[in-house]
């Protein structure tokens, strides 16, 4: 059974930092691409931030670009979220995801997905 979980998530002052990470376990970690994405009230989900499996490739959505850093560690089956410089529509529940093969930015790609952590943002 394939499980993600996430965690770091909190309130933060405008322009303050936090990691989020997401454990995964029940699948072959290094051969899932990882996504996160987030959701804010009101919302649709949307893209934030993508790795492939073992080379490290990376992608961003233009809102966190130069802000949010992703990354992994394969021996420990964690992907990161290292997110700086942090702004009030930041705010929103970041979910991570797993996928086989590729890293894209669509989440129907995605096949496995965590429980979400909060994060607030205050102005």
């Amino acid at each position: 059974q394939v499980q993600l979980e996430e965690s770091g998530g909190g309130l933060v002052q405008t322009g303050g930092s936090l990691r989020l990470s997401c454990a995964a376990s029940g699948l072959i970690f290094s051969r899932y691409a990882m996504g996160w994405f987030r959701q804010a009230p009101g919302k649709e989900r949307e893209f934030v931030a993508a790795i492939s499996r073992s080379y490290g490739l990376t992608s961003y959505a233009d809102s966190v670009k130069g802000r949010f850093t992703i990354s992994r560690d394969n021996a420990k089956n964690t992907v990161y979220l290292q997110m700086n410089s942090l702004k009030p529509e930041d705010t929103a529940v970041y979910y991570c995801a797993a996928r086989p093969g590729a890293a894209v930015i669509s989440g129907a790609e995605y096949d496995y997905w965590g429980q979400g952590t909060q994060v607030n943002v205050s102005s």
